[in-house]
């Protein structure tokens, strides 16, 4: 089966072509970051707006790459949900479109299930049950998966997502937008033992995580810590990077060794696009090698938003023959554990 993946759920515009039997053929993402950069932060009218005019080109780009016609597709899958309400529009819209004119399934994916697959996309992709962490700016979930669709939420973040405690601490530290990926470049020539940064949430049992007092605890420092500037001078800037940095991490890698401890499983994946983080890749791989498991991430280009992995799930689903009426299915809102197995084997 051949499929035509669109994401749309923010400000990423990404398009992709699958083949079920020859994997994945083509790909291209635009990112609007210049654009928001300057709001400091996503602005959702803009970024519909943006789409719009990206995403035709984008398709021609991509199934001219890939060698294919809009004859040939078998399928249309795009992100449905979790997303900006009109970001999501455009991209539903277009591929809602397209498989009228096409006479052709089309299917809305959920988000979060299309990062959960991505490292399938990869050559040693792993084999079901594992565990995965979701890991990004709008959310950080650990699952446990016996299946696609087959999913059990084991916890939570209760406020803050790991990705948005980095953006938001950035913000404090006055870094350019998008400053979670600029604070993890500055935490790098940091010391992480300077401040004492609190591990949230891992003296107590259970899988929940929170991130909003580890936020506060850095601006009660940084307010501590300014000089005659109004930040505090660059050594503690890199300093304070670091150790904050350094407890998201553990606490990630603590909850996901409790995660691999309670449901027995030898397998994590990381996915979304703070999967990519660097240090947190390293800590994982020498907590896991002592649960002797194996860790599982998707390539750093298909950790961020992207139609690749919109493309591969949405292809999984359309060959068990489940798709969407003639209608533009968005929903802002959509826990990952609502979603329903396969109707047949894949």
């Amino acid at each position: 089966m051949l499929v035509l993946g669109v994401e749309t759920s923010c400000d990423e515009t990404g398009v992709a072509v699958y083949d079920s039997e020859r994997g994945l053929l083509a790909h291209n993402l635009y990112s609007q970051v210049k654009l928001h950069a300057e709001y400091g932060g996503v602005v959702p009218e803009l970024a519909s707006r943006d789409h719009v005019r990206k995403i035709l080109p984008m398709l021609e780009q991509v199934l001219d790459s890939a060698n294919v016609t809009t004859a040939d597709l078998d399928g249309i899958a795009y992100t449905a949900g979790p997303g900006l309400m009109g970001a999501l529009m455009v991209g539903g819209a277009a591929a809602t479109a397209l498989g009228y004119t096409l006479n052709i399934p089309v299917l809305g994916v959920h988000h979060m299930e299309g990062h959960l697959l991505a490292p399938m996309l990869e050559d040693n992709p792993p084999a079901f049950p594992f565990v995965a962490l979701l890991v990004s700016g709008g959310h950080t979930q650990l699952v446990s998966v016996t299946a696609i669709g087959d999913y059990e939420l084991l916890g939570e973040s209760i406020d803050d997502a790991a990705g948005e405690a980095f953006d938001k601490t950035a913000k404090l530290l006055d870094l350019d937008y998008p400053g979670g990926p600029r604070l993890a470049a500055m935490a790098d020539r940091g010391d992480i033992d300077r401040f004492s940064f609190p591990r949230p949430m891992t003296d107590r049992p259970g899988l929940e995580f929170s991130f909003s007092g580890l936020k506060t605890f850095t601006r009660n420092l940084i307010e501590k810590n300014r000089g005659d500037d109004v930040l505090p001078n660059e050594q503690t800037m890199l300093d304070i990077c670091a150790g904050f940095q350094e407890a998201v991490v553990d606490t990630l890698v603590i909850k996901c060794r409790r995660a691999m401890q309670q449901t027995g499983m030898k397998r994590l994946v990381i996915a979304g696009g703070v999967s990519a983080n660097r240090r947190l890749r390293e800590k994982l791989e020498v907590a896991l090698a002592k649960e002797r498991a194996e860790v599982f991430y998707a390539r750093h280009e298909f950790c961020t938003d992207n139609g690749a992995m919109i493309a591969y799930a949405g292809c999984q689903r359309l060959l068990a023959g489940e798709k969407n009426e003639l209608v533009i299915a968005a929903t802002p809102r959509w826990p990952l554990d609502k979603l329903t197995g396969l109707q047949e084997a894949v």
